[in-house]
């Protein structure tokens, strides 16, 4: 993804009215038997999230103990007591489970309408698909407002341990919608008043204070391809990130961490 440079102009069922009461949730459960959640931090924030319907949590004894740290109350789900083999055969050999692990329906998507509900940036991924960067792009958002993270349906991974490990609980807090069409979704947004912008070299320096009261719905392109044409042109502008290093590009989610910084500067 390349950045230097504007154009001009618990145990619960989920409910299935979306917050806001616009849109309602896609439901992606299938009745799969879900996925396992691991780590510290993603499994304490999914058993504090309403939204999640829980199936068995299994936990080493030193993981219930740091775990119980974390959430000294009742849990939704009961705890298992296994060794760190059995969570290894769980999650994966080289997932760093810390002793816990949750299995887990899929959250409920949120439709495109429930994206206007909010007063903070819209954060759109064009095609990145790297589980890991998605869950790090995810705890950017948590910690700079995001109002929800856009996705396509076809081209971006679903929930998975490592996604909601880099999260570091912001899966639970930042709301997903999955799109079909992100040309369409783009437009939606712009139709509703938000300014759409290009992450991407070829404009201007991305700057936060230029937005003033108006809403950004900020677009990301995958690394390497950046914004795939319909998108670049669907956009309102293509900014880019100011570096004054030699480095010509970022990964895609240090540049969107840098960028939502950027955009928090004119809401401050």
């Amino acid at each position: 993804m390349r950045h230097k440079s504007r154009s001009a102009p618990p145990g619960r069922s989920p409910s299935d009215q979306a917050p806001g009461g616009r849109g309602r949730r896609q439901s992606r459960t299938g009745g799969g038997g879900g996925y396992w959640l691991y780590g510290l931090h993603a499994v304490a924030a999914a058993l504090e999230n309403p939204r999640r319907t829980f199936l068995q949590l299994v936990v080493t004894e030193e993981g219930e103990s740091q775990l119980r740290q974390k959430i000294p109350g009742a849990w939704p789900v009961r705890a298992d007591r296994a060794d760190r083999q059995k969570l290894d055969m769980l999650c994966g050999r080289d997932a760093v489970h810390q002793g816990v692990a949750l299995q887990t329906e899929l959250l409920d998507t949120l439709t495109i309408d429930d994206a206007l509900d909010g007063k903070g940036p819209v954060l759109i991924l064009d095609q990145v698909t790297d589980p890991r960067n998605i869950g790090a792009i995810m705890r950017s958002a948590a910690a700079f407002g995001v109002s929800c993270l856009v996705m396509q349906d076809r081209h971006a991974p679903e929930e998975s341990g490592a996604l909601a490990k880099a999260a570091s609980g912001a899966l639970e807090i930042v709301p997903v919608v999955r799109v079909v069409n992100l040309s369409r979704a783009l437009e939606t947004l712009k139709t509703a008043g938000l300014w759409v912008v290009g992450l991407d070299a070829g404009g201007g320096v991305l700057d936060g204070t230029s937005f003033g009261e108006r809403r950004v719905a900020l677009v990301l392109g995958a690394e390497g391809e950046g914004l795939r044409r319909l998108t670049r042109e669907t956009c309102d502008e293509i900014s880019g990130l100011r570096m004054t290093g030699e480095m010509e590009s970022l990964n895609v989610s240090n540049a969107a961490a840098v960028a939502l910084y950027e955009l928090s500067r004119g809401r401050l």
